[in-house]
C-alpha cells in the first residue's frame, strides 16, 4: 500500500518533474555551499592563529558573505520551484478530480455526501500539495545535507563524529513510533472534518426548513458537537505532534554537547585543531536543523498518505454508465423521435432482494411527435422511467429504444443532447433568468430566450422583475416562487430545441389552466416534439394524445382520456377523485 501511495505521488509529480529536478538541483548547490563554507571558517582560524592579518581577515569574510548570498539566491530558487509544484499539482488534481466527478452517475453523489466530496476536493488536495511542496524539499535537503556533510566531518575526525551522531539511532526509533499513531489520528480529523462540512452544506441549504421548524437550537447543538469531537481529533493530533516535534531537535542537539565535550579532548591530544572543532560544532548545528524538520516532514507525508487514499477513492471510481466501446454516433439532426420500450424493467441496487423492482416489464411504442401523458399513484414508477430514458439510471441493454436503436449503445452525449429533460427538482443556478434560460446553449442570444419564456409562460412574469431578463435569482432560484423556477426550467429545456421533451412533474407549481396552455403549445405548430409529462395534474394530461396509467412499476392502462373514461381501472378512479377534489374546493 505504501508503495501504491509513492507511486501516486510519482504521478502527479510527473508532468513537472523538470521543475522538480531543477528545485533538487539547486537543493544540492545549496547544501554544497554549506559544506564548504565551515571549511573555509576553519583554515581562517587556523591562518589566522598563526600569522594575524586584517587584509585576511576581510578577505574571509568577503569570501563567505559571497558564497552566503550565492546560497540565500539558489534556496529562494529551490524554495520557488519545489513549493510550485506542489501548486501546480494542487491545480491538476482540482481539475481532474471536477472532471471526474462530471463523468460519474447521479446515484454516486446520493451514496456519496457534497460535504465529505467538497472536503477531499479542498483540504485532501491541500495535503497533498504540502506533501509535494515542503516534504519534498525538507526530505532532498535532508539527504543532501547528510550524505555531504557526514563525509566532511569524517575527514576532521572519525571519532568525535560517530559520537556526535550516536543520538540519531534513538530518532528514527521515535520517528518508528510515532508514524503509526499520526497516520491514525491524521484519518479521524479528516474524517470528522468531512461531517463537519456535510452539516454545514445541509443546513446551509435547507436553512428554510430550520427556521421553519424552528430548529435553530438543535442544529447548533449538533454542530457543536462534531464540532467538538473535531477539536478533540485535532488535540489528540497535536498532543502526538507536540510530543514528536521538540524531541527530535532535541535529541539531534545533544551532538554539540558530545562535540564539545569530545572536542576539546581531541584539541588537547592535538587530533584536531581549533579551526576543526570550530567546523564540527557548525556542521553538528547544521544537521540539527534537517532533524528539526523531520518531524514536520513526518506529519506532511501523513496527512499526505491519508488524502492520497482518499483523492483515490474517487478517482478509481469507474462511472457505470459511459459509452459502449463501439457506440453509435447520432446527431440531432437526424432524431425523429420514436421511443420503445421492450419489457424494462430496473431495480434499484440498494433495494432488498426481496422488494418489487421499481420497474418492472414496462413495454411501449410512443410515435415521433406524439404527446403522452404519464400518471398514476406516487411511487408506481413514473419518475425511475423518466430517468431511464435519458440514462441517467444504468439500465441493461436490449429494453430501450430511441428511433431503433438501443440507447446503452448510442454515445451519451447525442443521446442526452436528443432529449430535453425538467425533472421533479428544477434547479437554478446562482446567476441571472437569461444565464438560466440559456444553460444548454449558452450562445444564444436574446431573441431565442425570450422566445423559451413565452413558449414556457413565464415571459410576462420576467418583465415585471426589476432587472427583468439580468435578475439575478439567487441561490438554487430561491427568489424566485415553485412555479417560476418550474417553467423558468422548462424555457432552459425548450431553448435547446431536443426532439424529445420529458417533463417530470416539473409543472405541479403551477395552475391547471397554464399547464393545459403550455402542454398545448407544445402539442401544436410544425416543430412538435415527442413529449412525455409526468404529472399528477390529470386536467393537463388529458389533453396530450395517449396517457399510460402506472401502477407498482408496470402500466396497467393506456389510451386516449375518453377511452381511459370509460374503462373501469385505475384512471377512472383518479379522474374521479379529482373532480371530486375540485368541486369540494
Amino acid at each position: 500500500m505504501a508503495q501504491s501511495r509513492l507511486q501516486k505521488l510519482g504521478q502527479y509529480l510527473r508532468p513537472h518533474w523538470k521543475a522538480a529536478v531543477l528545485g533538487v538541483l539547486a537543493l544540492f548547490v545549496v547544501n554544497l555551499l554549506s559544506v564548504r563554507i565551515p571549511l573555509l571558517i576553519r583554515d581562517a582560524i587556523d591562518k589566522l592563529q598563526v600569522t594575524f592579518s586584517f587584509d585576511q581577515v576581510f578577505y574571509y569574510v568577503a569570501l563567505v558573505l559571497a558564497m552566503a548570498s550565492v546560497m540565500w539566491i539558489m534556496r529562494m530558487i529551490s524554495r520557488t520551484l519545489l513549493f510550485g509544484v506542489g501548486r501546480q499539482v494542487e491545480f491538476d488534481l482540482k481539475q481532474k478530480l471536477f472532471s471526474h466527478l462530471l463523468t460519474l452517475e447521479p446515484s454516486y453523489f446520493a451514496a456519496n455526501t457534497v460535504g465529505d466530496l467538497i472536503n477531499r476536493a479542498t483540504s485532501d488536495v491541500d495535503n497533498i500539495r504540502r506533501l509535494l511542496g515542503f516534504a519534498v524539499l525538507s526530505v532532498a535537503n535532508t539527504l543532501f545535507a547528510y550524505s555531504l556533510t557526514l563525509p566532511a566531518m569524517l575527514k576532521i575526525n572519525v571519532r568525535v563524529t560517530l559520537l556526535s551522531l550516536a543520538v540519531y539511532p534513538v530518532m528514527l526509533i521515535l520517528v518508528q513510533l510515532f508514524s503509526t499513531r499520526l497516520r491514525q489520528q491524521q484519518v479521524v480529523v479528516q474524517e470528522q472534518l468531512s461531517d463537519l462540512s456535510e452539516l454545514i452544506q445541509e443546513d446551509m441549504s435547507g436553512i428554510a426548513l430550520v427556521k421553519i421548524y424552528a430548529q435553530e437550537e438543535n442544529e447548533r447543538e449538533a454542530f457543536q458537537r462534531r464540532n467538538e469531537e473535531l477539536l478533540d481529533a485535532n488535540l489528540s493530533l497535536a498532543l502526538t505532534r507536540s510530543t514528536l516535534l521538540p524531541l527530535l531537535p532535541g535529541l539531534a542537539s545533544v551532538g554539540l554537547l558530545v562535540v564539545l565535550r569530545f572536542g576539546v579532548s581531541a584539541i588537547n591530544e592535538g587530533a584536531i585543531t581549533v579551526g576543526d572543532f570550530v567546523a564540527l560544532l557548525l556542521y553538528v548545528g547544521q544537521l540539527a536543523f534537517p532533524a528539526a524538520l523531520l518531524g514536520f516532514t513526518i506529519t506532511a507525508y501523513q496527512r499526505g498518505e491519508v488524502s492520497v487514499d482518499r483523492i483515490e477513492a474517487i478517482l478509481t471510481v469507474q462511472p457505470k454508465i459511459r459509452d459502449h466501446y463501439d457506440a453509435i454516433a447520432l446527431p440531432r439532426s437526424q432524431v425523429k423521435g420514436e421511443l420503445v420500450a421492450d419489457k424494462l424493467t430496473f431495480a434499484f441496487p440498494t433495494v432488498s432482494s426481496t422488494s418489487k423492482p421499481a420497474l418492472q416489464t414496462v413495454s411501449f411504442t410512443i410515435q415521433p411527435q406524439e404527446t403522452v401523458a404519464i400518471v398514476g399513484p406516487i411511487g408506481s414508477g413514473k419518475s425511475t422511467l423518466a430517468n431511464a430514458l435519458p440514462r441517467l439510471l444504468d439500465i441493461a441493454p436490449g429494453q430501450l429504444y430511441l428511433d431503433g436503436h438501443d440507447i446503452t449503445q448510442v454515445r451519451l452525449t447525442d443521446l442526452r443532447g436528443a432529449i430535453a429533460y425538467v425533472p421533479q427538482d428544477s434547479f437554478l443556478f446562482s446567476t441571472t433568468i437569461k444565464n438560466n434560460i440559456r444553460y444548454g446553449e449558452p450562445g444564444a442570444d436574446e431573441a431565442l430566450v425570450i422566445q423559451a419564456a413565452k413558449q414556457a409562460q413565464i415571459h410576462s412574469e420576467i418583465l415585471n422583475f426589476p432587472h427583468q431578463y439580468e435578475t439575478i435569482v439567487g441561490e438554487r432560484g430561491i427568489t424566485l416562487s415553485g412555479g417560476q423556477r418550474q417553467r423558468t426550467a422548462l424555457a432552459r429545456a425548450l431553448l435547446v430545441d431536443a426532439p424529445i421533451l420529458i417533463l417530470d412533474d416539473a409543472l405541479s407549481s403551477v395552475d391547471n389552466q397554464t399547464a393545459t396552455q403550455i402542454l398545448r403549445n407544445l402539442s401544436e405548430g410544425t416543430n412538435r416534439k415527442t413529449v412525455l409529462f409526468i404529472s399528477h395534474q390529470l386536467s393537463a394530461a388529458a389533453s396530450a394524445d395517449r396517457l399510460f396509467v402506472m401502477e407498482q412499476g408496470a402500466i396497467v392502462q393506456a389510451g386516449t382520456h375518453s377511452e381511459l373514461c370509460g374503462q373501469s381501472g385505475l384512471y377512472q378512479t383518479l379522474w374521479n377523485q379529482q373532480k371530486l377534489e375540485e368541486v369540494l374546493q
